[in-house]
């Protein structure tokens, strides 16, 4: 009698704590749910933060000789109501134009109205929020999960930042450049470093003409212009033909030696297309005909004639800005740019 009564008593133990286990864990299941869903709606919300940063960054050029603000905070505005989050709509954020430092020094954007230093990038910045309840919702409002609604428990506001910069390369990718290597102290001599634009000629109020193919500086001969470049490959006059038409081959970063020609090589000279032709050339420092150099950045040139005469044969141009390069990384600023990329 003792035995059965004692198995009645825990049974009926077993009958209340068993309801009360299962509540617990089917409130689990559903905070795990829901911490799912929010998961969810902030990769939505990042997602649509990105790509409007991406859009706003590409309004920012020309950056020279001042990036488009207004514009690129326009084109990041509209972005963002190209996208959605959890099935609504979004209708607005939160896009600032600026300089964002690279190295995170300072933090944070800066204004617009700073003089750039080398890590100092225009960028665009853009924060996508789902907050508020009623008439206060922003973006269809905070989110509710199942638990909130089956417990009463509140809701929660999620939101994403993304910051996109456009900067000069560090990296050119195959096809990218022209195979003419220029000397740094041609920008030393013809570069203007606070404006990252070049100098003018004050005679035409143009940017200096130069004769790639000749030397220039205060005693004219102290900086030779440029030589023709094979990369990282063989600098014959037929390899070069080739890579007139086709780029370098390979992805050319700063800090790589590249191959420097020597001799005019004439018939190279004949495969250049039509002018005026704007292209991207690699910069190097010190420039050594016949041996490697490495590479100090990328520049825009605008090829402006073609002089062919066999010894005498050379390259007019100018230097030049907001040429868009195919590439990564950052570098110095002397024309070229890759589109615009996410900052870390």
């Amino acid at each position: 009698m003792h035995k059965r009564a004692l198995n009645l008593r825990q049974r009926g133990a077993v009958g209340m704590i068993a309801p009360m286990l299962l509540t617990v864990f089917l409130s689990i299941g559903v905070i795990a749910v829901d911490i799912a869903h929010l998961y969810v709606v902030r990769n939505e919300l990042q997602n649509a933060a990105d790509a409007a940063a991406l859009a706003g960054a590409a309004g920012l050029n020309p950056v020279s000789p001042t990036p488009q603000w207004s514009n690129a905070v326009t084109k990041g505005t509209n972005a963002v109501k190209l996208n959605g989050s959890d099935g609504k709509t979004l209708a607005t954020g939160t896009v600032t134009a600026g300089y964002w430092n690279l190295t995170g020094s300072p933090a944070g954007m800066q204004a617009q109205t700073i003089t750039p230093g080398t890590n100092d990038m225009p960028a665009v910045q853009v924060t996508v929020a789902r907050s508020g309840t009623g008439g206060t919702a922003v973006n269809g409002g905070a989110i509710s999960g199942w638990l909130a609604s089956v417990f009463g428990f509140g809701t929660a506001g999620v939101q994403a930042t993304a910051v996109a910069v456009i900067a000069a390369p560090g990296t050119a990718n195959p096809g990218a450049l022209f195979p003419v290597a220029l000397n740094k102290c041609l920008f030393d001599l013809y570069w203007n470093y606070s404006t990252n634009q070049p100098l003018n000629d004050p005679s035409t109020g143009q940017p200096y003409v130069l004769d790639i193919n000749s030397s220039y500086g205060p005693s004219s001969g102290t900086c030779a212009s440029g030589e023709w470049t094979g990369f990282t490959g063989a600098t014959d006059a037929s390899t070069e033909k080739g890579l007139v038409t086709s780029g370098n081959p390979t992805a050319v970063s700063i800090g790589q030696n590249i191959n420097i020609s020597t001799g005019v090589k004439t018939s190279v000279y004949m495969a250049i297309p039509a002018t005026p032709l704007t292209v991207t050339m690699p910069v190097v420092s010190p420039l050594s005909p016949g041996a490697t150099s490495p590479v100090y950045a990328f520049a825009g040139f605008v090829i402006t004639k073609v002089f062919i005469n066999g010894s005498h044969s050379y390259i007019e141009g100018h230097f030049t800005t907001n040429v868009k390069v195919s590439g990564g990384g950052t570098g110095t600023n002397y024309g070229a740019y890759v589109p615009p990329r996410l900052a870390d």
